[in-house]
């Protein structure tokens, strides 16, 4: 058996198990004017308009669903991807913008998506498509900064090695938007969000900055993340005089639980990771390969977690009463602090730790891939390594201890192969992690 390709197979699968078309159909129909979405009916009788928005990696897919069942029962609707991941829809307007960094079209979507939010009134329902990659593309800048300001504290932000909470406790507290302010701009409308998660353990608050959710974190815990993690002294001087005027209670704080902004607001989560594993877990039965779903919010730095994964692999090579082969799951996101200049994203660089991991023990296969297509700022999903992987490089006269060190992961697997490529799959519920013990 090719445990490579059996590997990449079972990836495959729990990302086709999460796409948008799945999700939204299992979640919304029209049946006699009457529309159903989750626990929700509505009478479109009732309703004077209805409006479409949203942000995120997903989103031009699940807004074609919602295009089918709507058609043109839609009055407007405004939406924003990321580059590359959208499809020309009928009744929604499409924009690309930049992630993981924003940029001037983000802002120019954002835009759009507020005055349509503005526009909705007590009768209309405004349905909100929110995915990962929300938090860049819902774009704005705060009083006194620009566009290079919110690009750099971003870049800063995403290579400092803090968790996904952290980042977007700072990105919430620089925004009219995120944090629970979209729903206060689209109140008193009744909003109704489908939300598909790409953060470990699904918090609602967290996915795409929770635009639509009330927010927990404050103007502090924001200053404490850039303290945290030694930004201060680097952030423009702009976005730190926002934040300190912020926690000195200069500049309202975002809503919270009890604001009366959510009281027609319904947040209901469509898809996950932990769906995705369960439908990997199913093709690993279907190859006969015995499967455990060990993990669904794996997090952490790519270092521990690449000793983690190779240590749990092995303890279950060496039980004897565990049925061999076994594929091992875990999904989640990993962090990496970036200290060298070079190319990659967090799974190509936990694959090249896995490969170092790997070369003392035979008969393990690592495959660590984003669900979303894309790994960091390259057009790969990820890398699948064992332990011929560091030897077939050293055959090859490439240093892998060089490539790590530069966090040039994307190179070295370009010149050793183990490339997971899949173009953008047009979802996003983080990152699987394949592991099979022979």
């Amino acid at each position: 058996m090719n445990y490579k390709t059996i590997a990449e197979q079972i990836f495959l699968a729990g990302v086709e198990s999460v796409l948008p078309d799945r999700l939204i159909t299992n979640e919304m129909s029209l049946r006699d004017n009457c529309l159903q979405i989750g626990h929700l009916s509505f009478s479109l009788e009732t309703i004077e308009n209805i409006y479409v928005i949203g942000a995120g990696k997903a989103c031009a897919m699940m807004g074609a669903e919602v295009e089918k069942i709507l058609g043109d029962r839609i009055t407007e609707g405004h939406i924003v991807v990321k580059y590359g991941y959208s499809c020309k829809l009928k009744y929604i307007e499409v924009s690309e913008a930049g992630h993981p960094v924003p940029d001037s079209n983000g802002l120019r979507a954002t835009r759009t998506i507020l005055k349509i939010a503005e526009m909705a009134s007590w009768n209309d329902l405004v349905i909100c498509l929110l995915s990962g990659g929300g938090s860049s593309l819902l774009s704005d800048i705060p009083e006194g900064s620009s566009l290079k300001d919110i690009i750099k504290v971003t870049d800063l932000l995403v290579n400092s090695g803090a968790c996904i909470k952290e980042i977007n406790a700072v990105r919430k507290h620089l925004s009219v938007v995120k944090g629970g302010h979209l729903a206060r701009v689209v109140y008193p409308a009744t909003l109704v969000n489908l939300i598909l998660s790409d953060v470990p353990g699904d918090p609602l608050d967290v996915i795409a900055s929770g635009p639509t959710v009330p927010d927990p974190t404050s103007f502090q815990q924001a200053l404490t993340v850039l303290t945290t993690f030694d930004l201060t002294e680097s952030v423009p001087v702009g976005i730190l005089q926002f934040l300190n005027e912020g926690a000195a209670g200069n500049r309202p704080e975002t809503p919270k639980t009890g604001d009366p902004v959510f009281e027609k607001t319904f947040n209901i989560l469509v898809g996950s990771n932990r769906m995705a594993l369960e439908a990997a877990k199913c093709k690993a039965l279907e190859f006969n390969i015995n499967a455990v779903i060990i993990d669904d919010q794996l997090q952490g730095d790519a270092s521990t977690i690449a000793e983690y994964l190779v240590e749990t692999s092995n303890k279950f090579k060496s039980d004897k009463n565990e049925v061999k082969p076994v594929c091992l799951l875990f999904g989640g996101e990993t962090t990496v602090k970036m200290t060298g200049k070079g190319l990659g994203g967090r799974n190509q660089h936990l694959a090249l730790l896995s490969a170092f991991q790997l070369k003392n023990y035979p008969g393990i296969t690592i495959l660590s891939a984003g669900t979303d297509g894309t790994d960091g700022p390259t057009a790969v999903a990820g890398a699948v390594v064992d332990s011929d992987t560091f030897p077939t490089a050293l055959s090859k006269n490439v240093d892998p201890e060089k490539y790590l060190t530069e966090f040039d992961s994307y190179h070295f697997f370009k010149k050793v192969g183990g490339h997971i490529t899949t173009g953008p799959t047009m979802t996003n519920v983080m990152d699987i992690i394949v592991v099979i013990v022979e």
